[in-house]
């Protein structure tokens, strides 16, 4: 297999399988949408308030051959994310696979000196008290149906923190937490994960400020990999804590940053 044939290469882990993910309208969350599809799965599109990018997901599907349905909801509310998962099993019958990818990083905030009172209880509600519910009502809903693998999308801020926003750093150390409990409360039928990218070049991230002015230069600079990737190059490699190839690990954190924090033993 030559070069340029190994990096169109997409493998069809999912096939016959169905995969929600949250905060799938825009950014990472869209393309790894449109990645499980790419890979043979039915998609769930979750959106809060991008309706319109929810729909261009659901196209982009469409596109690739996949089935996808949007499904609206705010999940720092218990009742809508209950409705959000009633929708869900009633349309596919079954979940396979949730991603939890809705997440605020606080963009607007450029020094833990702009920091508010109101900045930190949103990031907290948005990150953790939204994460976990996800986890609690879907899992608890996996575990009824016999099987099922949620990602929980984290992030490398954990391994030095942000002087940027403090609040995003701990809300992301938080996912920790929520991972590893859950995963003790599913096992073995229910297996529960985190994926931590590092920094990726959305459209967000490049209309950023710090980024306009210096930031990513020197973040490459310090990056081995020597670049910064666009969210559909990792898309799959958050996809790959949900297949088969990954069904021995549970409570696991995972990152990839190009190796620009290189954790570990």
């Amino acid at each position: 297999m030559s070069e340029q044939s190994q990096a169109a290469y997409i493998p069809r882990r999912f096939e016959g399988r169905t995969v929600l993910v949250t905060g799938a309208g825009t950014g990472f969350g869209a393309e790894i949408a449109v990645r499980a599809a790419q890979e043979g799965a039915r998609v769930a599109v979750h959106y809060n308030s991008s309706a319109a990018g929810a729909d261009r997901t659901v196209a982009r599907v469409k596109e690739v051959g996949g089935e996808a349905f949007t499904t609206q909801a705010d999940i720092t509310r218990h009742s809508d994310i209950q409705r959000m998962a009633d929708e869900v099993f009633t349309r596919f019958g079954t979940l396979d696979v949730l991603v939890n990818n809705v997440g605020d990083v606080a963009r607007d905030v450029m020094s833990w000196r702009e920091v508010t009172e109101e900045s930190i209880d949103h990031v907290l509600a948005v990150d953790i008290k939204g994460t976990m519910l996800c986890v609690h009502e879907f899992g608890a809903r996996m575990l009824d149906q016999g099987h099922g693998s949620i990602v929980n999308i984290g992030s490398t801020v954990i391994v030095r923190g942000s002087a940027r926003a403090p609040q995003y750093a701990a809300a992301k150390y938080g996912l920790l937490g929520i991972t590893k409990s859950y995963a003790q409360a599913f096992a073995p039928t229910v297996r529960v994960n985190t994926f931590a990218p590092g920094f990726i070049e959305t459209e967000a991230t490049l209309s950023r400020k710090d980024w306009q002015s210096g930031r990513r230069e020197k973040l490459i600079s310090q990056t081995p990999m020597g670049r910064i990737p666009g969210p559909a190059e990792l898309a799959g490699t958050a996809l790959f804590l949900a297949t088969d190839d990954a069904s021995h690990m549970t409570g696991a954190y995972l990152n990839a940053d190009g190796g620009f924090n290189m954790i570990g033993a």
